[in-house]
């Protein structure tokens, strides 16, 4: 049996003197934080507000934008269930154009910059995401002029993605460049967290210590997403899909994710009646793979935006197996978070994408779903009928992913690791032990 490994967290306090919880001060930068309902804003937003409960000073430097909406634009500054949140203005070019991008980026950089100089003091603890790319650079500038510390939040790795993904320009000597910078910022922080086994032993193959790497997976509501008897979503009536066995996709379908086996799949499968395949969210391969869909014509394909917050439950056990996707070589450096929410709401998972992602050896460990490689039509297709054909097995590998959920990736669990590691980043002469991985 493949394994995979989840990191625990062990904080040794040194017998010197640290500030008080009330005296803790945390300032988060990422482009998106509540109540934009975007994967990053979520997880951010969970983390902020447990902090602020728990008596942390929480700030939140971000934009004023949406990450659904170009429309919305949000008070410069509000105060959010005990945290404070500065909002900076950004230029919205972006759209499909990665110069528009690439604009938006930098005017975020800059205004966020001032905004961290102005918010940070000494020994206050920044958390740098990775949205927009290589944010942890301007943390790690930002933290040098106050004497802050800085950790960084690993997402996903820039310029990693973009390179694989082939993007233009994301190469070359602009690459090494960015590549350059990104190290630096995690050589300078007390601690670079990952969400995946795999990302961390990219970062320890590039030169950073162990003792300076964590994992700290993403996480789901285990409250509001709750397992429910196939067929008993109110979305299944809603959308006229009653008798019908799902196929469900739900979340961003970006570059970095593999559409075209997924659309090659209902291909195969448009002449079994049974079988409806469902999309519903956002994002480039959105548009492209509606497009193709309606090329050739798949009446078995349906779109739907993405859905509130509040409805996140229904969404996600309306389906009778959930896809999760990743292009082949994004492995070291993506971990779908879609994939939490999935286990949660007790339903099987189908994996397609490359062998250097860890979500396989998850699901194989864990007995709760199956991977295909990308570009094997008739493998994804296979599976996606066995599923149909045993209600029995649906049933199994759905109780053995919120079972999986529930021992290792609980809201719970992660706030509680956030906790410890923002307690040791305030405590530099502490000493800092990952501990040992715990085998599956």
């Amino acid at each position: 049996m493949r394994s995979f490994r989840l990191a625990r967290h062990h904080i040794h306090a040194a017998p010197r003197a640290r500030r008080s919880v009330e005296q803790t001060k945390v300032v988060f930068v990422n482009r998106f934080f509540f109540p934009d309902e975007s994967a990053t804003s979520q997880m951010l937003s969970d983390v902020a507000f447990a902090l602020a409960k728990q008596g942390f000073d929480v700030h939140v430097v971000t934009s004023r934008l949406d990450y659904s909406d170009p429309l919305v634009r949000r008070p410069a500054s509000e105060e959010i269930h005990g945290v404070t949140v500065h909002r900076v203005w950004t230029s919205r070019l972006g759209g499909s154009s990665l110069l528009g991008r690439a604009i938006d980026y930098l005017t975020f950089y800059l205004n966020a910059a001032a905004a961290l100089v102005r918010t940070l003091s000494y020994g206050d603890v920044l958390v740098a995401k990775t949205d927009p790319p290589l944010i942890s650079v301007v943390g790690a500038l930002a933290c040098r002029v106050r004497q802050a510390r800085l950790v960084t939040w690993l997402q996903d790795l820039y310029p990693e993605v973009p390179r694989a993904a082939g993007v233009r320009f994301a190469s070359g000597w602009l690459w090494q460049i960015a590549s350059m910078a990104r190290n630096w910022s995690l050589r300078v922080a007390c601690a670079n967290v990952a969400i995946g086994d795999s990302m961390r032993s990219y970062l320890t193959q590039l030169g950073r210590p162990a003792q300076h790497l964590t994992v700290i997976h993403n996480w789901a509501d285990g409250e509001s997403i709750q397992p429910m008897e196939a067929g008993s979503s109110p979305l299944r009536r809603e959308w006229g899909l009653d008798g019908r066995f799902i196929v469900e996709y739900s979340g961003n379908l970006g570059r970095v994710h593999d559409y075209q086996t997924l659309l090659d799949v209902a291909t195969e499968l448009r002449v079994d009646e049974r079988v409806v395949f469902l999309f519903a969210g956002q994002g480039h391969g959105f548009r492209r793979l509606r497009e193709e869909a309606a090329q050739r014509g798949l009446s078995n394909v349906m779109f739907r935006p993405p859905q509130p917050r509040e409805r996140l439950g229904q969404l996600l056990t309306l389906g009778d197996v959930h896809l999760v996707t990743l292009a082949p070589g994004m492995g070291p450096f993506v971990l779908p978070s879609k994939l939490y929410g999935v286990l949660a709401a007790g339903r099987p998972v189908l994996f397609v994408g490359g062998a250097d992602s860890e979500i396989p050896a998850i699901l194989d460990a864990l007995h709760c779903g199956s991977a295909v490689e990308s570009g094997d039509v008739h493998g994804l297709a296979q599976a996606i009928r066995a599923l149909a054909a045993d209600a029995g097995l649906r049933r199994r590998l759905g109780a053995n992913a919120r079972h999986a959920f529930e021992q290792h990736f609980s809201k719970r669990a992660a706030l509680d690791a956030w906790r410890r590691v923002i307690q040791a980043a305030h405590a530099p002469e502490a000493v800092r032990s990952i501990g040992q991985p715990l085998s599956v």
